[in-house]
């Protein structure tokens, strides 16, 4: 996500760009089809796009950087002025004492129990020091579970399945939940339903068309998944995850008054269309 974002950022700024990818989409946790719809907008961007090849390396030769790599069978190589390696983060743990009072860790993260209570009882740890996901909101919310838990509360444990995940490129990229990719490989029932915004009055009207939302709703009418591309995803994403963390139906998504013309009220057409019962796409 940090290079998919840089890259949007310093092409906004007449920078060529030039993005590498091991994996064959360009934001490969995410919905298949939210990547592809990323990269699409990147295209038009004219951001290049090497996905899915073998074996990159950086080289700094001081004045300029050499990138090798192997693409379809191929080793091919180029230079630019600068570059940003990009494949994720760790925990700080290094050089801060946690051998000294015996604190446990594990592939570079700080262990933590569900209130983010390490095992000397009276040390926690948060953020991206306790591990994956490695999100700002994330660490924030673990903070006040942990803070609360100190204070002798009875804070409710955080679950990874409700947090929800962005992307600030353009379009935005917001989801929560399950991929349609994960549920195919477990074998789950769901139904799908997924509208473009290019259908959306509001969009139309903002010249923001760009993108869709997609639900996946299981056979109980429970939210598995949603998945949101497009200009204001990041702040359409928190109904879903409202919706999620309450254990809603989609009945009752139905029989929410959602306003016209918004952009979020693509936000209940998608679950109804998930259904069969789209008013209006």
């Amino acid at each position: 996500a940090i290079g998919v974002e840089f890259a949007y950022f310093w092409n906004a700024f007449g920078v060529d760009v030039h993005i590498f990818e091991l994996q064959k989409n360009l934001l490969p946790i995410e919905d298949t089809e939210s990547s592809k719809e990323v990269e699409k907008a990147y295209k038009k961007y004219g951001i290049k796009m090497s996905l899915g090849v073998e074996k990159v390396s950086a080289k700094n030769n001081g004045k300029d950087i050499t990138i090798t790599a192997v693409e379809k069978g191929k080793e091919v190589e180029y230079k630019f002025e600068k570059g940003l390696i990009a494949v994720g983060m760790t925990g700080n743990i290094e050089n801060i004492g946690l051998e000294n009072v015996g604190i446990e860790t594990e592939r570079g993260f700080v262990k933590v129990n569900s209130m983010y209570q390490t095992n000397v009882s009276n040390i926690y740890a948060i953020g991206d020091l306790a591990g994956p996901p490695l999100l700002a909101h994330a660490a924030s919310h673990e903070g006040v579970v942990a803070a609360e838990h100190m204070a002798g509360k009875n804070p409710h444990a955080i679950d990874p399945m409700n947090i929800p995940g962005c992307t600030y490129c353009q379009p935005q990229v917001a989801s929560v939940g399950f991929t349609e990719r994960k549920l195919k490989e477990d074998g789950v029932e769901y139904s799908v339903g997924k509208l473009p915004f290019s259908a959306n009055g509001k969009a139309v009207a903002s010249n923001e068309t760009d993108g869709f939302v997609k639900t996946l709703i299981g056979k109980h009418g429970e939210l598995l998944g949603a998945h949101i591309v497009g200009a204001q995803a990041t702040e359409l994403i928190h109904e879903y995850t409202l919706f999620k963390t309450m254990e809603g139906i989609d009945e009752e998504i139905f029989a929410t008054v959602h306003p016209h013309p918004t952009l979020g009220e693509f936000l209940a057409e998608s679950v109804l269309a998930a259904k069969g019962r789209a008013l209006n796409f």
